[in-house]
């Protein structure tokens, strides 16, 4: 038995295949035998040979496999192959489903979406919030897509007052020195600001606390805000939701030839402190409170204007539709990847790749043989590429028995192929027990994890826009995240005291210009260079790949980091690589796997190649620097701030923000102050 074909169908209608090679596709010269799961074609000149077609369906896709039987040599093997490839691709070629158009005032969500997303609506029924939630993810999807597919277009929402046609009439006397729209990762940088003595101002579009994703961090990390004094060691203990022993990596290999097949990476320390995101934020929000700040939440955020002197912001409440106006020093974007005000900055550049990320905290219903809540898994597949999308699980222990699931992919942002968050739950629901074996119907379910979790592939830490004249973006709405684990909780915390220190200098000397804010910034060429990893990673729009090919990319990878020093691949998945140790895991995998880069090349393409190659530029670069100047430079700032500091504040801020930047670039094997 030899295998002479192996492809994705990218459909989840397996019938409708099977159909077609039973009554339509038939080539010539060959005998068509029907089977269960597909055809024998038998060759009347050559007895003791015959080719087996079959189709099977996991992940919602079909998958199709050519075998041949018998020693003869088959003629024309490779035209029924070829003709076989090319009639399924022109009729079942890749779809990108849009969301249907629907009228709330009319029907609810679950009676407009049953048609399209039964099984998404079955059991969103049954989340104790569950139509709010799902009118979140319709809402969140639809904004998503209108920003995408209009990227040339983005609404203004920042305006100069020097244009009289949009200039605000003043309401409000009420001043602030900071004003933050979005209430997530956003109160947690609030309530610093607030501790050190600033006038603050939080504006939440929900109802404040509520969060439709969970977060998982590990102890070193969080320790930034320990040593920030946000928290003291017993407060974090009271928002740890669990605490697992040991966190799995493992991706399907089981049609990976031998040398791309790889053991399960152990990584014990990494993503193994579940949060509890609701008393965390509540947490945050009351130090904020407590400090003399103030939190405005169910409020929209319409428009900024911005002065020289001060920023505007127009809001809209939406409990009782009220405007209201708020002034300030200074306005941070806080408001993640659907933010108006990071679109109208960056423009099409805004963001290259997002996870399109769906999940569920369930209660219980799990037997105790399916999965011990000791253990997590921190990135997993069970497929191989599916309609365009090699999907994979996170699974993390969440306290009281409770498991937090997410399903997600990495996506080359396309305006014909936004990514969905309803097509992605309605796989999360029907192939949960592919992943996990369960009975739906005895899960409980306590509460939908969803949202875009968006990538920049940076080359320098100037091709994004993070500023504006009394504007600054933090959080995801400046791509801060990790390219491998993409959590933007995680990078916002380990970036908090690089953040919050610079911008505390920055209003201390009134340094709000965009140039002057630009230097606030998470940027890391060391996890830059790693944007070429999760453009791997992407099946470009309206290509096909081979099923099993990024399974093997991220096999060759993972396997590499089992066999080194356990400490290399908790700082690797950390964002905390050096140069030396990027460049020599490099290697070792190009050698490992030579086709890789080939691979890569025909997903990435030349250009972004280039592009590549200019983040490792920078890279090694900040290696040089840091290796001449990270000695000295650091301590001689430190005794040479009492007297730069009030002199020359802008070239103070300039080399505290390189100090930084050389400090997380380059890489460590510890957080800074740890």
């Amino acid at each position: 038995m030899k295998e002479i074909l192996y492809i994705e169908v990218p459909t989840t209608d397996i019938d409708a295949v099977r159909n077609w090679l039973h009554q339509t596709w038939q080539p010539q010269n060959v005998t068509k035998l029907i089977t269960p799961d597909g055809i024998r074609l038998q060759f009347t000149s050559q007895s003791d040979s015959e080719l087996s077609i079959f189709v099977w369906t996991v992940q919602r896709t079909t998958y199709l496999k050519m075998f041949q039987w018998g020693t003869s040599t088959i003629k024309g093997i490779s035209q029924i192959k070829n003709s076989l490839v090319k009639n399924l691709r022109i009729v079942f070629p890749p779809t990108y489903p849009e969301p249907p158009a629907i009228n709330l005032n009319q029907q609810s969500i679950f009676e407009a979406l049953a048609p399209y997303y039964p099984q998404t609506v079955k059991y969103f029924q049954k989340f104790p919030k569950g139509e709010y939630d799902l009118n979140r993810v319709y809402w969140w999807e639809k904004r998503w897509r209108e920003g995408v597919k209009n990227p040339q277009q983005p609404k203004e929402v920042v305006f100069k007052n020097n244009d009289k046609k949009t200039q605000l009439e003043p309401q409000s006397q009420q001043k602030y020195d900071l004003i933050y729209i979005g209430g997530a990762l956003g109160v947690i940088h609030a309530a610093i600001m607030a501790q050190k003595g600033y006038r603050v101002l939080l504006v939440e579009r929900l109802p404040f606390g509520r969060m439709n994703r969970e977060w998982n961090i590990s102890r070193d990390e969080f320790q930034s805000l320990i040593n920030l004094g946000l928290f003291t060691p017993e407060d974090f203990e009271n928002v740890i939701a669990a605490e697992y022993k040991d966190g799995f990596s493992k991706f399907f290999d089981a049609y990976n030839p031998e040398h791309l097949k790889a053991p399960v990476l152990y990584t014990p320390k990494v993503l193994n402190i579940a949060i509890d995101s609701e008393k965390l934020l509540k947490f945050c929000g009351a130090k904020l409170v407590q400090a003399g700040g103030e939190i405005w939440d169910e409020t929209e955020f319409i428009r900024a204007e911005i002065s020289d002197q001060e920023v505007s912001v127009e809001l809209v409440n939406l409990k009782n539709q009220e405007s209201q106006q708020v002034t300030g020093r200074l306005l941070l974007d806080a408001m993640g990847t659907a933010s108006p005000i990071a679109w109208q900055l960056n423009g099409s550049r805004t963001f290259d790749s997002v996870c399109p990320t769906v999940g569920a905290v369930i209660e219980k219903g799990f037997a105790p043989e399916v999965w011990d809540e000791q253990y997590g898994d921190v990135l997993n597949s069970h497929g191989d590429i599916s309609r365009g999308r090699q999907l994979i699980w996170e699974l993390f222990p969440a306290g009281n028995g409770e498991l937090t699931f997410y399903l997600f992919h990495y996506h080359q942002v396309n305006p014909e192929n936004p990514g969905s968050l309803l097509e992605m739950y309605e796989d999360f629901f029907n192939i949960l027990p592919e992943y996990r074996r369960c009975n739906m119907e005895e899960l409980v379910w306590k509460k939908a994890t969803f949202g875009y979790i968006p990538g920049h592939f940076s080359t320098s830490d100037r091709d994004r826009n993070v500023s504006f004249d009394r504007l600054l973006a933090i959080g995801d709405a400046a791509s801060l995240q990790s390219p491998l684990i993409f959590t933007g909780f995680g990078s916002l915390v380990r970036n908090l005291e690089r953040l919050t220190s610079l911008l505390d200098t920055a209003l201390k000397h009134d340094l709000l210009t965009a140039q002057h804010l630009s230097q606030i910034r998470a940027y890391q060429s060391n996890i830059s260079v790693t944007w070429l990893f999760s453009k791997g990673m992407m099946v470009p729009t309206n290509k096909i790949l081979p099923p099993q090919r990024i399974n093997s990319m991220l096999n060759t990878f993972f396997g590499l980091l089992e066999e080194q020093n356990p400490e290399i691949a908790d700082n690797f998945i950390k964002d905390r690589a050096d140069w030396v140790t990027f460049t020599k895991l490099a290697l070792i995998a190009a050698r490992k796997n030579p086709a890789l880069l080939w691979w890569i090349w025909q997903m990435a393409g030349s250009k972004d190649l280039l592009r590549w190659l200019g983040s490792y530029w920078a890279f090694s670069i900040d290696a040089v620097r840091k290796s001449l100047l990270g000695s000295w430079l650091p301590g001689w700032l430190n005794n040479s701030q009492s007297w730069m500091e009030e002199k020359y504040p802008s070239t103070w801020l300039k080399l505290l923000s390189l100090s930084y930047q050389l400090k997380y670039s380059a890489g460590s094997k510890k957080m800074p102050h740890q």
